[in-house]
C-alpha cells in the first residue's frame, strides 16, 4: 500500500484489531507498518502496531511509532509511558526517561508509571533513585506484584534489609514468576532464611521459549547449588554441579550464567578444600568483569581462598582490590561517608548521660519470659557461635540476624519523637505499643516461639543499649569479645552488604576507629544503666569450652546446659545461618581463629596505637 493509494481508515483499523486480537501479530505489522507515517493513520491502529514491534522484538520501531502516537497526543500519559518502555528495551536511556517522566507528571498517581520508571533506574545502577520510586509504586498499589518484588530488589541492593522484608511478605503465596524474576526472588527469600519459599519459587519458574529456554534452565540450576552450599549442603551442591560444566556454560554465550557457575564452583571447592581450583575460578570472575559488587564478592571470595592457603601477600592484595570495588559501589549510596572523619556507626553519636536517665519516668516492666535474651558485641567477635549454641537448647529460639531493635528506633522518629532523648518522656502506652511492634515482626519470623525465650542476635545491637534498657530492662544481655585486631581482621575479609559497613571496613584504621567508638559508647551505657551482662570472651571458651557452657547455663538460668554444647550437629541441622560464619558454626569449637591477626601483623602496626587503649581495658596484649 502506497502513501497515495486510497484507503478506508475505519476498514483497515478493523482488521488491525481483529488481526491483533486473534495473536496474528505478524498481519498487524503487515498491515499497519505501511501507513505508519500517514497522518490520518488511526490512533488505535499506531498504538496495536507498537505492541506488535515490541513483541517481535524491533524495539527502535517501537519507539519510532509511540514517538509518532506522543507528537499527537501529547496529552496520554499511557502513550509516553509505552514510548519510556519500548526506548528502555531499546537501549536508549535519554528517551526512556525523558518519556517516563512526562507520563509521570500526566499521571502521577499511576503505579504503573512509576514501576517503569523505577526499572529504568535500576538498569541504570541508579539504586537509591529506583528504591524510591518503586517503593512509590507499591504504595500507590500494594497488590502490584512486579512492584513489590523489583522494590525489593532495589531495597537489597540498597542495604536495606528491612525493606526489602517488608517489601516480599507473603511472597511465598506468589503466583509462578518469569525465570528472570524466580531468580532475584529466589535469592532475596533464601537470604532472609525462607528457603521452601526460595526453592518453589524456583520449581515454579516459567521459562522463556526458544534459545533462552536451556540458558535459563541451567542459571536456575546454580542457583540451586548455591543455595545448597549456602545451606552446608555442601553434597547437594555438588551434584547439582554435575550439569553445570564450565565447558558447556562458555558454549551457551551467556555472560550471566557464565558468573552464576563460576560462583557456585568457586563456593563449592572451597568446602572442599580445592583451593586452587577456588582461586582460579574466582580470578575467571573477576576478569570477565561486570558489576562492581559481584567483582567485589569475587575479590573477597579469592581472597579467602589464598588465605586458607597461607599466601598472604596474595590474600591482601585480594582485599585490597575488593574494598576498591566495594567502595566505587558504596560511593553511590553514602556519598556523606567518603569524606574523611565521617561516621560511619552514626548509633555513637546517641547517647543518655546519668543526668538525663535520672529524669526517665517509671514503666512497667513485660514480664519475665517477655524478655528476649540479646547477644550483642563487634561483628565477628563469636556471636553467631553463641546464637547457635543457645538455639541448641530446647528452652531458646533464635531468629538469626534481624535489625529489629533499629526499626523501633525508626518507628520512634517517624512518629516525631526523638530518639534517645524523648525515652525519658515515653508513656507506658507508648512503650507497650513499641513492645507490641517488636513482637510482630518476631512472629513473623518465628511464629513457632511459643513458650521459648526469644534469642535476639544482631552484634551492632551494642549501640542501641537504651532502647533495650527502656523497653526490657529485665533482659539479659550477653556481650562478645574477642581479641579486637583478630576482630579487624574478620571484618576486613568480609563482604558486608550494608554500604555503611562497607565505608567503616574499607581500611583497617577506620575499622579501629569505629571498633573504639563503638566499644566507648557501650561502656559509657554500661555505667548509666547497668544492665545484666556477661561477658563471653571467644578465647576463654575454646580454651575451656564445659566450664563456659555452665557458666552460660547459670546466667540462663537453665537446669541442664548439656544442648547447648552440641551446637554444631545443630548448626548442620539447622540448614541456613544468614550470618558469614554459617560454615565455620557447623565445625566446633577450634583455635584456628585465635590470633590469625599475628600473620598480618605488618599491617596492624599502624593502627596498634589506635586500639591500644581498649586491648588494655580487655586485657588483650598487642
Amino acid at each position: 500500500m502506497s502513501d497515495s493509494a486510497p484507503f478506508s481508515t475505519q476498514a483497515l483499523t478493523g482488521q488491525v484489531v481483529a488481526a491483533f486480537q486473534h495473536g496474528d501479530l505478524a498481519k498487524v505489522l503487515s498491515l499497519a507498518e505501511p501507513v505508519a507515517a500517514r497522518p490520518d493513520t488511526d490512533e488505535t491502529v499506531l498504538l496495536l502496531l507498537g505492541f506488535a514491534q515490541q513483541s517481535a522484538g524491533r524495539f527502535a520501531h517501537a519507539t519510532e511509532t509511540f514517538r509518532r502516537l506522543t507528537a499527537r497526543r501529547p496529552d496520554v500519559s499511557e502513550y509516553w509511558n509505552n514510548l519510556g518502555i519500548v526506548a528502555r528495551q531499546a537501549g536508549d536511556m535519554v528517551i526512556a526517561e525523558q518519556a517516563l517522566q512526562r507520563a509521570l507528571a500526566l499521571a502521577p498517581g499511576q503505579a504503573d508509571v512509576h514501576y517503569n520508571l523505577g526499572l529504568l533506574q535500576a538498569q541504570q545502577q541508579r539504586w537509591l533513585q529506583a528504591r524510591e520510586t518503586l517503593l512509590q509504586a507499591v504504595a500507590l498499589a500494594p497488590g502490584f506484584i512486579d512492584a513489590r518484588l523489583q522494590a525489593a530488589y532495589a531495597c537489597h541492593f540498597c542495604g536495606d534489609t528491612r525493606g526489602a522484608e517488608v517489601m516480599l511478605e507473603g511472597a511465598g503465596d506468589w503466583p509462578p514468576q518469569s525465570a528472570e524474576q524466580a531468580l532475584i526472588l529466589a535469592t532475596m527469600l533464601a537470604g532472609q532464611g525462607e528457603q521452601d519459599a526460595a526453592r518453589r519459587a524456583l520449581e515454579q519458574a516459567i521459562l522463556p521459549e526458544g534459545v533462552e529456554h536451556e540458558v535459563m534452565r541451567l542459571r536456575i540450576s546454580a542457583q540451586r547449588a548455591a543455595m545448597h552450599e549456602r545451606n552446608n549442603q555442601v553434597e547437594l551442591a555438588q551434584a547439582q554441579l554435575t550439569e553445570l560444566s564450565l565447558e558447556r556454560i562458555q558454549g551457551t554465550g551467556s555472560p550471566e550464567l557464565l558468573g552464576a557457575a563460576l560462583q557456585a564452583h568457586a563456593s563449592v571447592a572451597v568446602r572442599t578444600g580445592e583451593l586452587d581450583h577456588a582461586a582460579s575460578l574466582y580470578q575467571r570472575l573477576l576478569d570477565q568483569g561486570g558489576d562492581l559488587s559481584l567483582l567485589a564478592n569475587a575479590a573477597f571470595g579469592l581472597a579467602n581462598a589464598r588465605n586458607k592457603q597461607g599466601q598472604r601477600e596474595a590474600t591482601w592484595q585480594a582485599l585490597q582490590r575488593a574494598h576498591a570495588l566495594q567502595l566505587a559501589f558504596a560511593q553511590d549510596f553514602v556519598p556523606e561517608l567518603m569524606a574523611e572523619g565521617s561516621q560511619p556507626l552514626d548509633m555513637v553519636a546517641h547517647t543518655v548521660g546519668r543526668l538525663a536517665h535520672d529524669r526517665w519516668t517509671p514503666l512497667q516492666a513485660p514480664a519475665s519470659r517477655r524478655n528476649p535474651v540479646f547477644v550483642v558485641g563487634f561483628p565477628r567477635s563469636g556471636t553467631t557461635l553463641l546464637e547457635q549454641m543457645i538455639d541448641a537448647h530446647p528452652d531458646f529460639r533464635s531468629m538469626d540476624e534481624r535489625a529489629f531493635i533499629y526499626e523501633l528506633i525508626k518507628r520512634m522518629e517517624l512518629a516525631g519523637q526523638h530518639y534517645p532523648a524523648d525515652l525519658a518522656t515515653l508513656a507506658q502506652g507508648n512503650a507497650d505499643q513499641l513492645r507490641t511492634i517488636y513482637d510482630d515482626m518476631v512472629r513473623r519470623v518465628v511464629p513457632d516461639l511459643g513458650n521459648r525465650r526469644l534469642v535476639d542476635k544482631n552484634p551492632l545491637n551494642m549501640l542501641c543499649l537504651p532502647m533495650i534498657a527502656r523497653l526490657f530492662p529485665e533482659a539479659r544481655i550477653i556481650l562478645c569479645l574477642r581479641h579486637p585486631c583478630d576482630v579487624l581482621l574478620s571484618c576486613y575479609m568480609q563482604p558486608f552488604r550494608s554500604p555503611a559497613f562497607m565505608v567503616l571496613c574499607s581500611s583497617l584504621q577506620r575499622l579501629a576507629q569505629g571498633y573504639v567508638d563503638a566499644f566507648e559508647h557501650w561502656y559509657r551505657h554500661l555505667e548509666v544503666f547497668a544492665p545484666r551482662v556477661l561477658e563471653w570472651r571467644y578465647e576463654s571458651v575454646v580454651s575451656r569450652f564445659d566450664d563456659h557452657v555452665a557458666r552460660l547455663g547459670q546466667f540462663l538460668e537453665v537446669d541442664d546446659a548439656a544442648p547447648m554444647a552440641r551446637f554444631a550437629e545443630h548448626a548442620r541441622a539447622k540448614g541456613y545461618i544468614s550470618t558469614p560464619s554459617y560454615a565455620q558454626v557447623t565445625q566446633g569449637i577450634h583455635a584456628k581463629a585465635v590470633n590469625r591477626w599475628h600473620a598480618y601483623r605488618e599491617h596492624f602496626e599502624p593502627v596498634l596505637p589506635i586500639l591500644r587503649p581498649m586491648l588494655e581495658r580487655l586485657g588483650y596484649d598487642a
